[in-house]
């Protein structure tokens, strides 16, 4: 088995502790800060992530399409990585900043446009960031241990972006002021730690032209007529979905319902622990059943933890609640690790049957795109579904606003959990393929 070294699998994971901060603060914080500290309706908060997302996601093919032709002494990938981690920076104090405007409208488009600039700073980074995996190595078993290397930063920045923000916001008796300064120190983050992988990783040489050039509209058509990259993509999507909706609804359950926002921090713990201990675990078991059957398997933990969660909660208290997350983490480490590896087989897949054509940034680019898609959906619709529940800042909510609250926590996201399993169960690549794809092809 090609063995890499801990040097690269470092430096290569630590990029995704930035980046997953970044998601999971969006995730976790940027709609309450929007309704509860901003002040805009839950319907509008909504549109702002809805807009911002869709935004990033058009920009994703550009950035995949112009990194797998990029050609300079400094590589493909990383002169992107170099200009979106320094635009994150300051795009997250933008997002984290309340607007002086005067009027709802002037607020939602002040929010809307710095979302939209931090979002293209994340795609800038993030794409190039997962096409460099494919090109690391094309061993089958080692993609997922450089994966679990990524996935254990990742959890890592989730503890950070779910755990840290709100004791730095309120480290300042100045509410926005904490906001604007935790924004600041969570960008700074983001920039140290991709310039780590920037620094560490030498990318393959790839001064040569590419073996055939193929048009962008071209490009994307074939790369969305592969079957095989659709039952990875379509599920990997759902989960996002699902996953989103659950990351942007807890803050709400346990400060209306458990009525105790401190308890939501033990929860995370709780959930992002057992995330991170049993990544190892599940990359020890897929190298037993498998990439898909692992993915499956967890997302269907998560499922169910998340439905109990959010129906028995109420009545069985915040002991129930963290027993849930517990179990939830368990399940949620799968969706760390094996989509990120699944992916780079569907590269080898497809340049194998494209005459050696290497389209990492493509792929990825695809890969983000869907996910940001599903993140635009599921955030609308948590704004949406509280809008339609009734749901005001300024009120204690009502057993209807709660029931809004309940239905995206568990309720909603299963139905994408559901029909994500149901799809990637017709996946068609194991080890067993892909070694047998391997040999015709060497």
């Amino acid at each position: 088995m090609e063995k890499l070294s801990r040097k690269i699998k470092l430096g290569f994971g630590i990029g995704d502790l930035g980046g997953n901060l970044f998601f999971t603060i969006i995730g976790f914080y940027l709609l309450y800060f929007l309704t509860d500290v901003v002040g805009l309706s839950a319907a509008l908060a909504g549109m702002v992530l809805m807009i911002g997302k869709i935004w990033d996601a058009v920009t994703d093919p550009l950035t995949g399409y112009l990194s797998d032709r990029t050609r300079s002494r400094w590589g493909r990938r990383r002169p992107y990585m170099f200009v979106g981690s320094l635009f994150a920076f300051f795009g997250m104090i933008m997002v984290f900043t309340v607007p002086w405007t005067r009027t709802e409208a002037g607020t939602f488009w002040t929010m809307t446009l710095a979302f939209c600039f931090v979002s293209l700073a994340y795609t800038l980074v993030n794409i190039p960031y997962a096409a460099l995996l494919p090109e690391l190595t094309a061993d089958f078993d080692q993609r997922t241990v450089l994966t679990g290397y990524r996935m254990s930063f990742a959890v890592l920045g989730t503890f950070v972006g779910a755990g840290a923000v709100m004791p730095l916001v309120n480290l300042f008796t100045s509410e926005h002021l904490g906001w604007s300064v935790m924004g600041g120190i969570m960008g700074g983050i983001m920039l140290a730690t991709m310039m780590v992988t920037i620094l560490t990783i030498r990318e393959p040489d790839h001064t040569a032209a590419p073996p055939r050039q193929v048009g962008f509209i071209k490009t994307y058509v074939e790369a969305l007529g592969l079957s095989v990259f659709l039952k990875a993509l379509i599920p990997w999507t759902l989960f996002i979905t699902g996953t989103t909706m659950v990351q942007g609804a807890l803050v709400y359950y346990f400060k209306y319902i458990f009525l105790d926002e401190g308890l939501f921090q033990i929860a995370l713990l709780f959930l992002l622990t057992f995330s991170l201990v049993f990544i190892p675990v599940w990359v020890k078991i897929s190298e037993k059943i498998g990439k898909k059957r692992c993915y499956n398997i967890g997302m269907a933990i998560m499922g169910g933890s998340i439905l109990s969660f959010s129906l028995l909660g109420e009545q069985l208290g915040p002991l129930w609640a963290f027993v849930t997350m517990a179990l939830g983490g368990i399940g949620l480490s799968t969706h760390y690790v094996m989509p990120h590896s699944i992916l780079p087989d569907v590269v080898e897949y497809d340049a194998h049957h494209n005459g050696g054509l290497r389209r990492e940034g493509v792929f990825s680019s695809l890969w983000t795109f869907s996910s940001k898609i599903g993140q635009a959906l599921a955030l609308a619709l948590n704004g949406w579904i509280l809008a339609l529940f009734r749901y005001d800042p300024s009120v204690i909510p009502d057993r209807t606003s709660i029931m809004g609250i309940k239905i995206i926590c568990g309720p909603g996201p299963v139905i994408f959990y559901l029909l994500g399993i149901l799809i990637l169960a017709t996946y068609p690549i194991s080890r067993e393929y892909y070694a047998k794809m391997m040999t015709e092809k060497a």
